[in-house]
């Protein structure tokens, strides 16, 4: 609705956290919440200490966003992003969303920042997985990210081998237009889904 009423409503949930020394993390929309979100952020971490937000490796800005959040010790999740951006501010290929989603990941890895892995592209998965194998990092600085009923098979691979696994569940009153609206944004999702469902391991 406006800024002040995301402030409000966000220092309600907050508040709410606190009492259960819970971490919270603010979603990332599209291009034209991305400044305000961000703002929104460091100004609460700062009162609260424990919030987090998404960067989105589609987005030619994202390096400098997260070289910025890592230097205030951001908790961040970083994701492929699904939005249809103009390539003027978007990479359009994917080869160059992965390369990006790497350097993003490394970057948190190199400022110690606890970062959260989030995607179901298999090979991101392996290749953030040699990455953390190569800079002998401990589980506790990093862990993988996927949806509910998404790519359960690699998602109980990465689980098995040992790292930590955090599975996203909508949950509340509006979790059916919730998950309905991500799933226009992103129609492959209802594909994976729909396999999952199909073929369970």
């Amino acid at each position: 609705m406006d800024r002040s009423a995301c402030e409000d409503n966000f220092t309600e949930i907050l508040e709410k956290a606190k009492g259960y020394n819970n971490f919270i993390r603010i979603d990332m929309e599209d291009s034209s919440c991305t400044d305000q979100t961000i703002d929104i952020c460091l100004k609460m971490n700062k009162r609260y200490n424990k919030v987090g937000t998404v960067v989105q490796a589609y987005l030619k800005r994202s390096e400098n966003d997260v070289k910025m959040l890592a230097e205030n010790g951001i908790n961040l999740r970083i994701c492929k992003g699904i939005y249809n951006e103009p390539a003027i501010i978007a990479f359009k290929d994917n080869e160059e969303i992965r390369e990006n989603f790497i350097k993003l990941i490394n970057i948190m890895f190199d400022k110690k920042i606890y970062v959260g892995i989030a995607t179901h592209d298999s090979l991101l998965v392996e290749k953030a997985r040699q990455l953390t194998q190569n800079l002998k990092l401990s589980p506790e600085h990093y862990e993988f990210q996927m949806l509910l009923g998404v790519s359960n098979k690699l998602c109980n691979q990465i689980a098995d081998d040992g790292y930590q696994m955090r599975i996203y569940v909508p949950f509340g009153e509006q979790w059916y237009p919730y998950s309905i609206r991500r799933l226009k944004e992103n129609p492959k999702m209802a594909g994976y889904i729909i396999k999952n469902l199909m073929f369970r391991n």
